[in-house]
């Protein structure tokens, strides 16, 4: 099995909006595409319990019948989506090599790059309980803080991306409490101000996580620890937002594409291209500043429309078409 090499045209790896939305648009511009959906089909969003910011569900969704509607839109124009996920890649010569699950060997006339990125969390049992339950953990204060209006929330972390979220929430919430580990804040000089200044918000520095308290199925308090003095005690909070960070899904392409110090793939700007021709990017595993459904589909469409007139550049019997803009 492992020495048929299967030959591709248009290869999507990742799924999510990013990759679903890429498959659509490039299904229905005849380029045959074949999508391996990764370690967690639909990505990050079959984690979120309710998706009310996307355009086109005025009653809301769920993240993953989302998902699953979103695979069937692309399986609808025959775009091929397989299990599996892609553990090796070579884009040093002409031919786009690219191996799933260390076996399945394929090459690829143009690549298309979906795999996202994941949220950092502290690890909690306590926290991945709530956050498995969808119970009032998370990691995307714009995606979920509406849920927490007039609520009390609790958030952790130190820099810029935390102190952002943390103001988006104090404009919801009834009291936001940050918790920072150290005793000042990584963030720049006029982002802590801002959370310093705003009313809802308390800041606890040298604090630390000790357990996210829970009746069973919803979050009900955070019980934390003074990391100088051990003296514990428990905030009462209906929502625990995370905002450490993000590692993007991009190891596997360290050797062959342009990536930022923290790892997201350099693309240029305006477009989805990347340092290699016919090696395409999309959604979260290049955006370290939106990371919303909605901006990651849309660059889903984009990697597509992109990598359909590279094809056509490459092969004058190949037609861009005009269904595809439609």
């Amino acid at each position: 099995m492992g020495d048929i090499i299967e030959k591709v045209k248009c290869l999507i790896i990742g799924s999510g909006p990013a990759g679903y939305t890429a498959a659509i648009y490039a299904a229905r511009a005849n380029m045959s595409p074949v999508l391996y959906q990764g370690m967690q089909p639909g990505g990050q969003l079959t984690t979120t319990n309710e998706v009310e910011n996307f355009p086109g569900y005025p009653n809301g969704i769920t993240g993953p019948e989302m998902m699953i509607e979103l695979q069937q839109q692309a399986q609808r124009f025959d775009a091929d989506i397989r299990d599996g996920w892609v553990t090796k890649v070579d884009f040093s010569g002409d031919v786009h090599k690219v191996w799933v699950n260390d076996t399945k060997e394929i090459h690829c006339e143009t690549v298309i790059i979906s795999t996202g990125a994941t949220a950092k969390y502290l690890g909690l049992d306590s926290e991945q309980k709530y956050l498995k339950l969808g119970g009032g953990v998370s990691a995307c204060a714009v995606c979920d803080g509406f849920f927490y209006r007039n609520q009390e929330v609790v958030i952790v972390g130190a820099g810029d991306s935390a102190c952002e979220e943390a103001h988006y929430l104090s404009k919801l919430c009834k009291k936001v409490t940050m918790i920072v580990r150290r005793d000042e804040f990584r963030a720049s000089k006029i982002m802590s101000e801002r959370v310093k200044k705003t009313p809802n918000i308390e800041i606890l520095f040298n604090t630390e996580t000790d357990e996210v308290l829970g009746d069973g199925q919803v979050v009900t308090g955070v019980r934390v620890f003074n990391n100088q003095t051990n003296e514990k005690h428990e905030i009462p909070a209906t929502g625990f937002f995370v905002a450490i960070g993000h590692k993007p899904n991009t190891d596997i392409f360290k050797d062959y594409l342009n990536l930022d110090a923290t790892g997201y793939i350099l693309n240029k700007p305006g477009t989805s291209k990347t340092n290699v021709d016919g090696v395409f990017v999309s959604g979260d595993a290049a955006d370290h500043v939106y990371r919303q459904a909605v901006t990651a589909a849309g660059t889903g469409c984009m990697a597509a429309l992109d990598a359909e007139r590279y094809l056509a550049a490459k092969d004058s019997n190949f037609e861009v078409s005009t269904s595809t803009y439609n």
